[in-house]
């Protein structure tokens, strides 16, 4: 892959390693004496079978079964694009971004308004994906009110392998949907051996905070363990709600959660391809809210980044995402802040990009300005080359005292190492007021309206789009 997606210069690391340890250390001692409820009969069966010991719903995992998942974790997860080709190298610190899924609303790009999201919503967004360059892979970015709620999962994926060819991150209303989703993508990849050996989407589901696998997430896990395909399983533990206050209190929870998904994946499939991470945002006392973009949020997903890096699995991370009701200064803010922690952390698919109002919206503004940001963090994070012709030490010599650099050939080669915006100005004053006076919400709308008008992406096979089709209808009861 571009070197491009990988950190180049040390990355941040908030645990040392004696914290990362006694974290590590904390979470096996709360698997095996608190253990998790599982709430799906077959689960409870494989982990009795795996020498775990079960209570009822109770389940408590020893140490040496953690252990013994973790050496057989796969430290990356290749994803591919629709096509087959290779995407996105989730390992290390390769840094991947992708928008967020299932938001109820979204800001109207022409009307400026706050709506329910539709389909066309989704077309759009998966578009806006696929022409952006800083943009690795998709989730649907919302919930569409105009189809049957009760598989609108599978419009979106519809919508989306449709409208982009990049990587897709899909959520699934129910375990019979799910089956049809990856039905949907087994025919999109030529069949179920081509899906598994060249993955173009991952499951996102979710354990139930605090400490509960619930029963059709956890079926969900244990089918794409059976199929060997990747699955992000995050929990959302809000500290002082489902979790303790405590950003270390919440980081062990969460861990524990995460890893005890891990234990039943790899009792079904050794080596399934596993995405760690999730969230730990914290509870805003005041509004009683989730805050998205809360100092404590960033550091827990920071922290949670350095288990990941511990343990040599994937991580999923946030970016470009705010609490803002609207896409103003704080979202530009606050999506910035996370773009550049996700980056120096390491993150690996880093998810959310677009988000405002708490996760409830989504906005094309924030997305294409969070792109242009990317970029700028890449470029920062691509650190310097110190060598024979960076140091330029003949033309200094040769240029001397009161000399100028612009028209020599040296300039000439290396310009365009040099990051340039297209939406953030440096225009002089008189020649922005000459532009119209465009802030950077305006110049976002008018990307955002552009790509939505005139972009098309490469259309499927038609015979698979057929197929796709054929599929929905037949479960559109």
């Amino acid at each position: 892959m571009e070197d491009k997606y990988r950190l180049n210069i040390p990355r941040l690391n908030i645990l040392s390693r004696d914290k990362l340890e006694r974290i590590h250390l904390s979470t096996l001692e709360v698997l095996r004496r608190t253990g998790v409820a599982v709430k799906e009969p077959k689960a409870l069966e494989i982990f009795k079978k795996g020498g775990c010991y079960v209570d009822g719903e109770r389940v408590r995992i020893p140490g040496n079964l953690v252990e013994r998942a973790l050496e057989n974790a796969p430290p990356r997860v290749a994803m591919c694009d629709r096509n087959g080709n290779p995407a996105m190298f989730l390992e290390e610190n390769n840094t991947y971004f992708g928008t967020g899924s299932d938001t109820p609303n979204v800001v109207d790009p022409y009307t400026g308004e706050r709506r329910f999201v539709v389909l066309k919503d989704i077309e759009n967004v998966s578009k806006t994906v696929d022409y952006l360059d800083e943009m690795s892979f998709m989730m649907c970015s919302g919930i569409a009110s105009d189809v049957n709620h009760k598989i609108s999962d599978i419009y979106h994926l519809e919508a989306m392998v449709n409208h982009t060819e990049k990587p897709i991150v899909f959520t699934a209303w129910s375990f019979e949907n799910l089956k049809t989703i990856i039905e949907m993508a087994e025919v999109v990849a030529g069949g179920a051996e081509q899906l598994k050996n060249s993955p173009f989407v991952a499951l996102y589901t979710e354990p139930i905070s605090p400490l509960t696998l619930a029963k059709e997430s956890t079926q969900k896990l244990m089918y794409m363990a059976e199929k060997s395909l990747p699955v992000v399983f995050t929990p959302a533990v809000i500290t002082g709600a489902t979790g303790p206050v405590t950003i270390a209190g919440g980081l062990i929870q969460a861990n524990a959660e995460i890893l005890s998904g891990y234990v039943l994946a790899n009792l079904i499939k050794v080596g399934t391809p596993f995405i760690y991470g999730g969230g730990v945002p914290s509870m805003d006392m005041a509004t009683s809210i989730a805050s998205y973009a809360s100092s404590e949020f960033l550091l827990a997903t920071s922290a949670l980044t350095d288990m990941a890096r511990y343990y040599r699995l994937p991580m999923f991370s946030f970016a470009g995402c705010s609490d803002s009701s609207i896409y103003d200064h704080q979202a530009a803010i606050e999506g910035s802040l996370w773009i550049l922690l996700s980056t120096l952390n390491g993150g690996n698919l880093v998810h959310d990009v677009g988000y405002i109002n708490n996760g409830l919206t989504t906005s094309f503004e924030q997305l294409v300005v969070s792109n242009e940001v990317i970029g700028m963090v890449r470029r920062i994070t691509q650190g310097l080359e110190v060598n024979e012709e960076t140091m330029a030490l003949d033309l200094i010599d040769e240029i001397g005292p009161g000399g100028e650099y612009l028209t020599s050939e040296h300039t000439l080669r290396h310009f365009k190492e040099n990051w340039y915006p297209e939406l953030f100005s440096r225009s002089p004053y008189e020649k922005w007021e000459e532009e119209g006076k465009k802030d950077l919400k305006t110049r976002a709308n008018e990307k955002a309206k552009y790509i939505i008008e005139n972009y098309s992406t490469k259309p499927l096979d038609e015979k698979i789009k057929v197929g796709l089709q054929k599929i929905v209808i037949s479960v559109d009861k």
